[in-house]
């Protein structure tokens, strides 16, 4: 349930095309639903703009396949992320039309296409760090966002960048997604105008820690008013992004 969809409940209450038998058992389900294992929250469209969705991790293909439902009955758009190739396989036969990113292990279903939102640069520092980018796009997509996707433009070779410099200059939110030591945001940030979101991933070779480094490197980065999430937080940076384009119109 979004503002549009309870306004438009309301008017039909007011204008005598609902019952309001029929408009209580609409609501019935707010402002949470209890499965018994989880409580799917059905007024997260109304609070933050956009609904719930499924971190997959942790929970059985039955279990996503239960929330899943209980979302997209709601009239909500689904969005389930960490999705294994296997859970996918349960999920695809119970429900009809949902699409998975086997890259970004998300699966996607729209039933009501969000408003347009502005687009939002990703970029990777290198081919292994797709996959999270890939989390984020897709997140980015059932938000309204487009994401315009640029990858393997890390600093190893640095000169692949500097030919998407005219996008970095127009773009209204850039997300970069990097391993390792995490330089490519210090280096995307000191170029860009707007607001930069850094995503560390968990690649790297030893000291790379699982992405405690390139954490550490890009909350210490040098280009100032940086953001940074989690490490592999793909989902995560991408409401970052919306967040930021929802509250501040672009301006001079």
């Amino acid at each position: 349930m979004d503002r549009d969809r309870l306004r438009a409940l309301l008017e039909e209450i007011r204008s005598g095309r609902l019952e309001v038998a029929e408009a209580l058992e609409r609501l019935r389900l707010l402002p949470y639903e209890d499965l018994g294992f989880a409580r799917v929250d059905h007024h997260r469209g109304l609070r933050q703009g956009w609904p719930e969705a499924i971190f997959c991790e942790g929970k059985s293909a039955d279990e996503i396949v239960s929330i899943a439902r209980s979302i997209l009955d709601a009239g909500s758009n689904l969005l389930a992320t960490r999705l294994s190739p296997e859970s996918n396989a349960v999920l695809a036969r119970a429900i009809e039309g949902v699409r998975y990113n086997a890259k970004g292990r998300t699966a996607v279903k729209i039933v009501s296409p969000p408003p347009a939102g502005e687009p939002v640069l990703l970029l990777t520092a290198g081919t292994s760090d797709i996959p999270v980018a890939e989390e984020a796009a897709e997140t980015l997509a059932a938000l309204g966002h487009e994401p315009e996707r640029i990858y393997d433009v890390g600093v190893a070779g640095i000169h692949r960048l500097w030919s998407e410099e005219k996008r970095l200059t127009l773009a209204p939110v850039v997300i970069v997604v990097a391993g390792m030591e995490g330089a490519l945001l210090s280096v995307v940030a000191g170029i860009a105008r707007v607001p930069v979101i850094g995503v560390p991933t968990s690649i790297g070779y030893g000291t790379a820690l699982g992405g405690i480094t390139p954490l550490f490197g890009m909350l210490n980065s040098c280009a100032s008013g940086t953001t940074v999430v989690n490490i592999d937080n793909g989902f995560g940076a991408a409401c970052a992004a919306h967040r930021i384009l929802q509250s501040t119109p672009r301006g001079g």
